[in-house]
This record gives structure tokens, C-alpha cells and sequence, in this order.
């Protein structure tokens, strides 16, 4: 079992920056791929950034890429994403997940990972 708590959400600005903070518990941290996604209101959830159990591989969706950065301490067992030139589409509310993995690989669809946190909302304004 593998419990996520977001935090760091908040209002920020266009052209701003603001780091999100997911923190795991469990003695598996490192077992899983971690990555972050995002909905907005209307909207189903998305994709946004995914990094390897041993953080040597990360993926990013085309909306982020060059913008955000994701990043992971095993022996802290969080993982982080740093959110910079932020734009109002950025708008929603971030989720971290964790996927079991077993050969450093990973995913960007949702419905194979294995545990959600609860969520916490960045709002951007213009």
C-alpha cells in the first residue's frame, strides 16, 4: 500500500513559478514510477509529467515540456514538480499517482496506475 498527499498548490501568476510536493508512505517508494497529472473544470484528467522508479528516465506531455520539471528522492520518498513560466491553462487540479513497475519503465495513461493522492489545486491567473 502506498498513501499520496499533494501539497504546494495555490495561486500563481503568469510567467510565475510554483513547485508541487507529493510525499508517499510505505517502505515501497522506490518500486514505483511516479508521475503527475491534472484536471481541469470541464475537462478530463491529463497527462503531465511522469519519472522512472530510479529517476534516470522522465517524460513530459508537449503542453509542459521545457516549462515543468519533475523530480524524485527515493530516501525522502516525495516526489517533486516544479512548475515554471506558468500559463491560466495550467489551471487545475494536480494529482500525483504511483505505478508499480518492475522494469524501469513507465506510463502516461492513467488506468495503470496504482495509487492517486488527493489532489491539490493551482489556479494561474493573467
Amino acid at each position: 500500500q502506498v498513501q499520496l498527499v499533494e501539497s504546494g498548490g495555490g495561486l500563481g501568476q503568469a510567467g510565475g513559478s510554483l513547485t508541487l510536493s507529493c510525499a508517499a508512505s510505505g517502505r515501497t517508494f522506490s518500486l514505483y514510477a511516479m508521475g503527475w497529472f491534472r484536471q481541469a473544470p470541464g475537462k478530463e484528467r491529463e497527462f503531465v509529467a511522469v519519472i522512472s522508479q530510479s529517476a534516470t528516465r522522465s517524460y513530459y506531455a508537449d503542453s509542459v515540456k521545457g516549462r515543468f520539471t519533475i523530480a524524485r528522492d527515493n530516501s525522502k520518498k516525495t516526489t517533486d514538480l516544479r512548475m515554471n513560466s506558468l500559463k491560466p491553462d495550467d489551471t487545475a487540479i494536480y494529482y500525483c499517482a504511483a505505478d508499480r513497475r518492475y522494469d524501469g519503465s513507465y506510463s502516461i495513461f492513467a488506468n495503470e496506475y496504482d495509487y492517486w493522492g488527493q489532489g491539490t489545486q493551482v489556479t494561474v491567473s493573467s
